[in-house]
């Protein structure tokens, strides 16, 4: 097949799988959106969805933030990981919503790439989910699957996501994203991957990917 071909029958597969995409993380809002995507780095989203509750019961917007301390979000946060380097981010990204954006998270990648603890993919995320705007974050499911679609070269995210840009068409970005998402973690993960269940892998896969799993479950 060709990488166009590939791309196709990757869009045809996911469509058939996922009629219906749903959002990884649990939110209301376009702030408590950025929230939960910051504490996903590095963190499940299973763990995440357990630990927004309990934070946002006490504030789900910057206004009640910035009434708790550094240390309050610390220990709530906490199970997330990297707890003090987000807990000082989402403090701080908070004040400045306040300060210089009514308390509204900006709709640009320039306003929300500014905020800390905030970076290229987290604001991919609320361009694409909270405003709608086509984007094509790439997490390590993306990253890898890309790779072994032989979509990508997998050299860094920033290829990959300039792939999948120039490969798919911009109108399917902010569904496929996610789709390739959800099959990653369902059928192509990188852990007690099992290439029966892989249709896409199976069909399109990386030559040098595809040798490597046999020769791996040979031994």
């Amino acid at each position: 097949m060709t990488k166009k071909e590939r791309a196709a029958f990757v869009i045809r597969t996911l469509k058939e799988i996922y009629p219906e995409v749903p959002v990884p993380l649990d939110h209301k809002d376009a702030y408590t959106l950025l929230i939960a995507v910051l504490l996903s780095a590095q963190c499940t989203d299973v763990r995440v969805d357990q630990i927004t509750p309990i934070l946002f019961a006490k504030a789900d917007n910057p206004y009640d933030m910035i009434k708790m301390t550094v240390e309050e979000i610390q220990d709530i946060i906490r199970p997330c990981g990297l707890s003090p380097m987000k807990s000082k981010g989402i403090f701080g990204l908070s004040h400045i919503l306040i300060d210089k954006y009514d308390g509204q998270v900006p709709a640009t990648y320039e306003g929300l790439e500014e905020l800390p603890a905030v970076g290229h993919k987290t604001a991919s995320v609320v361009m694409s989910q909270a405003f709608g705007f086509p984007a094509f974050p790439v997490d390590t499911h993306i990253h890898r699957l890309m790779y072994r679609w032989n979509l990508s070269n997998g050299k860094n995210v920033v290829q990959t996501e300039k792939d999948a840009k120039a490969i798919f068409p911009e109108e399917l970005w902010n569904d496929l994203h996610l789709q390739i998402i959800w099959y990653g973690r369902q059928y192509s993960p990188a852990r007690g991957w099992n290439l029966e269940k892989d249709i896409i892998t199976r069909e399109i896969g990386r030559k040098s990917v595809l040798e490597a799993y046999y020769k791996k479950i040979s031994r």
